[in-house]
């Protein structure tokens, strides 16, 4: 057999985030509504800071203001000090778990993906995390988004071994 037909994918699935610190505990139902609960007040928080309003995703996109560039720089910044602290005193989950991080080999389908995923979202004025909260306030013209992305997440996961990753 020559190389070119083997799969070599199992390296990458491997160390694909799905792959990775998935709890094997088993839980009742009503184990997850602590993640309804965070899931709301996130949401709250959206709303209160303004995050899912369309016209502050245009203002970011066309440059008109720093407001989302200093929210989405904060949770990067928290994001960092997060991981750094997680690393150095090595901490494990609320079940004793080990966090393991892995490292990533940069690939060209990365730039496409956000090229992608930023046209959608100054499109429709939504990402995956507001775009719940807008539905929530009753800008139900959002179904629509949420429903393409749900699309193209599926579309994704359908043609994903074909793709070049």
């Amino acid at each position: 057999m020559n190389i070119k037909d083997q799969n070599t994918d199992f390296e990458t699935r491997s160390l694909d985030t799905v792959c990775i610190n998935e709890s094997q505990l088993e839980h009742k139902w009503y184990h997850n509504l602590k993640y309804l609960v965070i899931g709301i007040l996130f949401g709250i928080v959206f709303i209160k800071a303004e995050i899912i309003s369309w016209y502050r995703i245009q203002e970011m996109f066309r440059f008109q203001s720093f407001h989302m560039y200093g929210v989405i720089g904060s949770a990067v910044v928290v994001g960092i000090i997060s991981v750094f602290l997680i690393k150095k005193f090595n901490i494990k989950t609320i079940y004793g778990e080990k966090i393991e991080f892995h490292d990533k080999t940069f690939n060209k389908g990365q730039i496409y993906g956000g090229l992608i995923f930023g046209l959608g979202w100054a499109v429709t004025g939504a990402c995956p995390g507001p775009l719940f909260a807008q539905i929530g306030t009753g800008a139900t013209v959002m179904l629509v988004t949420l429903f393409f992305a749900i699309v193209g997440t599926w579309v994704y996961g359908y043609f994903r071994d074909k793709l070049p990753h």
